[in-house]
Order: C-alpha cells, then sequence, then structure tokens
C-alpha cells in the first residue's frame, strides 16, 4: 500500500469549532443599549419625518424648516451654544492649565477636578433653579448688588432670561467639562520639548505659541466643538429658564410633538433630523481632531 492510498483512507481531521471571543460578551450590552436607544429612535425619526399625521408619505415635514419661526429657532440655537462653546472653551483651557501647570497644592487640584465632575454633569431644571435664585430679577446676588451697591442689574440691559442669559447658564457646565478634557491633553505634554526650547533660548511664551499651543489645537478645537453640540441638544435648562420664549431647536420640538397650539409631529420629527444631523458632524469632526492630537502627543 502506498504512503499516498495510506493518506486516503487515513480519517479525517476535523476542524476546530470556532469560539466566540470572550470579548464579544462584554461587548454586548453595548451594542444592545447602542440598537435600543440611538440606532432605533433614528430610525423612528426618519420613518416619521416623511409622514403626516395620518401615516400617508410626504416632503412637506422637510419643506417646513424653511419657515421663520423654524428659522430663527435653529439661529438661536447656533447663537446660545457658539457663545457658550467659545467662552467655555477659553476659560476651560485657561482653568485646566492653571491646574496643570500652575502649581497647586494637590488637595486643591484634586478637589477641583472632583468638582468639574459633578459640575459637567448638573444640567436641566435644578442648574436653571439654582441661578434663578441667583442672579435673577429677585436673585440673591441681584439683590445684594442693588441693595448694598446701588447696581441693578436690570438697568444695564443684562438678564438671565434672554439668548446671552442661557448661554452664561450653560457655561456652568462648560467650563468643567472643558476642563476635564483639556487636562489630560496638556499633562501629555513632555517635559522635554519645554527643555529643548528653554536651551535654545526660547521663553516660556515663545513655548506655548510655537510649540505647546500647536500640539494642543487639535484638542482644544476638537472640545470646543464637543461643547457646541453639548449646548446644541440642551432643552430642559433653556425651557425652564424662558418658558419657551426664545425659539430654541429643542423647545420647539417639544412644543411640536407635545403642545397644543405647534403641534405637527412630522415638522417635529424633521427638526431632530436636522438636530441630528448637526450632531452627527460635530462628532465626526472631533473624531478627526482628536486622532490628529492623539498622533501628535504619541509622537
Amino acid at each position: 500500500m502506498t504512503a499516498g492510498s495510506a493518506t486516503s483512507e487515513a480519517p479525517g481531521i476535523r476542524p476546530a469549532p470556532r469560539r466566540v471571543p470572550l470579548a464579544w460578551l462584554g461587548l454586548l450590552p453595548f451594542l444592545l443599549f447602542s440598537a435600543g436607544f440611538l440606532l432605533l429612535p433614528i430610525a423612528f425619526l426618519v420613518i416619521g419625518s416623511f409622514q403626516t399625521s395620518t401615516g400617508e408619505p410626504t416632503l412637506e415635514n422637510y419643506s417646513g424648516l424653511g419657515d421663520p419661526y423654524i428659522v430663527a429657532a435653529f439661529w438661536n440655537s447656533v447663537t446660545v451654544s457658539l457663545i457658550s462653546a467659545v467662552g467655555g472653551g477659553i476659560g476651560g483651557f485657561l482653568l485646566a492649565a492653571a491646574v496643570v501647570r500652575g502649581g497647586l497644592p494637590r488637595p486643591l487640584r484634586t478637589g477641583l477636578l472632583t468638582f468639574s465632575g459633578v459640575a459637567s454633569n448638573f444640567a436641566g431644571v435644578p442648574l436653571a433653579l439654582a441661578f434663578v435664585f441667583t442672579i435673577g430679577n429677585n436673585g440673591l446676588i441681584t439683590l445684594i448688588l442693588k441693595d448694598v451697591f446701588g447696581v441693578s442689574l436690570k438697568a444695564t440691559g443684562f438678564t438671565i432670561y434672554s439668548q446671552l442669559g442661557i448661554a452664561l447658564v450653560y457655561l456652568y457646565f462648560q467650563l468643567p467639562l472643558m476642563l476635564l478634557i483639556v487636562a489630560p491633553a496638556i499633562e501629555g505634554l513632555r517635559r522635554e520639548w519645554r527643555e529643548a526650547a528653554e536651551n535654545m533660548g526660547a521663553t516660556g511664551r515663545q513655548y506655548w505659541r510655537h510649540i505647546a499651543f500647536p500640539i494642543l489645537l487639535p484638542t482644544l478645537l476638537g472640545t470646543t466643538i464637543l461643547l457646541f453640540g453639548n449646548a446644541f441638544g440642551a432643552q430642559a435648562t433653556a425651557f425652564q429658564l424662558t418658558g419657551g420664549t426664545i425659539p430654541l431647536v429643542p423647545v420647539v420640538i417639544g412644543a411640536q410633538i407635545r403642545g397644543d397650539v405647534l403641534r405637527n409631529q412630522g415638522l417635529g420629527y424633521a427638526m431632530a433630523m436636522g438636530m441630528v444631523l448637526v450632531m452627527g458632524v460635530m462628532i465626526l469632526v472631533y473624531v478627526w481632531l482628536r486622532r490628529r492630537s492623539e498622533r501628535w502627543l504619541r509622537s
């Protein structure tokens, strides 16, 4: 019997069964959560935005986005989000630089970072009420300034129940969020870069201008975009402050879906799709800038 025939007569070896990696089991809850609270709601919005109240297909919902009231709502949301994002980005960066490079005592630094973690998630109705009780028309600070120092906030034209007031309230959670994201990037600046710049005669200002700031720029821009999206989607705080008198996209969407006067669910779904588009673009740009920053810090 030849070797070839012996080989052919030998019993076949069964391939080892493929096993699902255990890492996929850990990823399963995230996939289920994403499907249940992200993909399915988006699919529901897409379908609802192309339907009338009776379920018939239509494009009138998207044509309704050109209504002046809807356009004003988007413009107001962009304005408030831009003011709070730029203000929070600049202030948060300076605060993070002071915390990381300012030589603060360790207990103070730890306490500030802990407070930032809490404040970055403090929003909604409690935040709005806190500012109303503080700098509202009859707030604590408003009365102190008026009775003790003779300064009337109302006489200066400032009111918390305005676009500027909403942006100011948003800064309460925008500043600590910027601090938490930018602080690790500042800590990632290598000491060798600073030493090399000093050995070549560069001052501290020149180091930050020509080396540190260009390296941190993708992170700063990406986080500012993240702050913009964070403010663009906020609803409860603005609604509690203004009662819907200032049209913002999230507030108008709620009025379209649940309201009695402006009730038009299809138009509300179309506006929500506009918000999804804006938020999606913000996230993509943020991820791209974040990767560029990580590439700098790894090199």
